[in-house]
C-alpha cells in the first residue's frame, strides 16, 4: 500500500517531485562542501565533487521519467537530448551566440582594461588542475547536459502545460536560483558576490532562462541545443577568463537579448511550445 501511495504521488505531482529529487541529489553534495568551506565540517572532502553535483537535475529527470512514463518516456527524453536536426539557424544560435558574446566582451575588455584576455585561462576552473580545451567537455557534461536534461528537458515542458511560456520560465527560474544557494558558501566567485550581488545574480539567471526557453521551444524541444548553449556560456564565464569586464559584458548581453525576446515574442509566447511528448495525466505542474 505504501509503495502504491508513493507511486500515486509521483504520477500526480511529477514536477514537484522532480524538484525535490533534484535538490536532494545536488544538495547532498553541495551542502557538505559549503559546510566544509565554512569550517563547519571536520571531515576531509574534495571540492571537485562540485561537478558531480551538477548532474543532480539530469539524474532526477531520468528517474522521474522512468517512474512516470517508463521505457517510452525514456526513449523520448533521449531523443530530445540528441536532437540536432533543428536547422542551421538554430545551430548557429546555440553554438555561435555564446562565442560571439565572448568575442565582443574580449574586445571591450581590451579597450577598458588595456590588454587582451589570455585564452589559456579558459582551461582554468575551480577545484581542478589545468584542463586546457578539455574544460569545454567538463562544462558540456556538467552544466550542459547535467542541468538541461532536468530544467528544460523535464520541468519546463510540464510547467508549460498549465502556464504560459513566460510564467513557466519565472517559476522554473525561482527553483533554479534556489538550487544554487549552497554555491554561495564555497565557490569563490559566488562568495565574492555576497548577499548584495544576489539580485543581479537572479536577474542574470532569469535572463538566461528566458533565452533558453525561447531556444528550447523554437527547436521543437531540443535538449541538445540548450545544453550546448549552457555549456559554452559557462566555458567562457565560469573560467578564469570570465571575470571582470568579460563577465559584465556577457551578462549585459544576455539581459539585453532576453529583454528583446520578451518584447518581440510577447511574454506569453517565447516562440510557442514544442510538440508534446508526454500524456496529459502525467503533466500536472506542481
Amino acid at each position: 500500500m505504501a509503495t502504491s501511495h508513493r507511486s500515486s504521488i509521483f504520477m500526480r505531482h511529477p514536477t514537484f517531485c522532480y524538484f525535490v529529487l533534484a535538490y536532494a541529489l545536488t544538495w547532498s553534495i553541495t551542502v557538505p562542501l559549503a559546510a566544509a568551506a565554512q569550517n563547519l565540517f571536520s571531515r576531509n572532502i574534495t571540492f571537485d565533487l562540485h561537478y558531480l553535483a551538477q548532474l543532480g537535475p539530469a539524474v532526477a529527470a531520468i528517474t522521474m521519467t522512468a517512474v512516470t512514463e517508463g521505457r517510452k518516456g525514456l526513449h523520448g527524453l533521449a531523443s530530445r537530448a540528441l536532437r540536432w536536426q533543428v536547422g542551421w539557424k538554430w545551430l548557429l544560435v546555440s553554438i555561435g551566440s555564446p562565442i560571439a558574446l565572448f568575442a565582443v566582451s574580449a574586445v571591450v575588455a581590451r579597450v577598458v582594461d588595456g590588454e587582451w584576455i589570455d585564452l589559456r585561462d579558459l582551461g582554468r576552473v575551480n577545484f581542478l588542475p589545468y584542463l586546457g580545451p578539455a574544460a569545454l567537455v567538463l562544462w558540456l557534461i556538467s552544466n550542459g547536459f547535467g542541468e538541461e536534461i532536468g530544467w528544460r528537458g523535464f520541468a519546463l515542458p510540464r510547467l508549460q502545460q498549465r502556464h504560459s511560456a513566460f510564467a513557466a520560465t519565472l517559476i522554473l527560474s525561482a527553483f533554479w536560483a534556489l538550487w544554487h544557494i549552497p554555491a554561495f558558501f564555497y565557490i569563490p566567485s559566488y562568495q565574492d558576490m555576497g548577499a548584495t550581488g544576489s539580485p543581479g545574480f537572479f536577474m542574470g539567471l532569469l535572463s538566461g532562462a528566458i533565452l533558453l526557453t525561447w531556444l528550447y521551444n523554437s527547436t521543437g524541444g531540443s535538449i541538445l541545443m540548450v545544453a550546448i548553449w549552457h555549456g559554452l556560456f559557462n566555458f567562457f564565464t565560469a573560467s578564469a577568463a570570465g571575470t571582470g569586464t568579460v563577465a559584465m559584458v556577457m551578462s549585459i548581453g544576455v539581459m539585453a537579448w532576453a529583454a528583446t525576446l520578451v518584447i518581440v515574442e510577447h511574454p506569453t509566447n517565447l516562440a510557442g511550445r514544442p510538440r508534446q511528448t508526454t500524456t496529459a495525466h502525467q503533466l500536472e505542474p506542481l
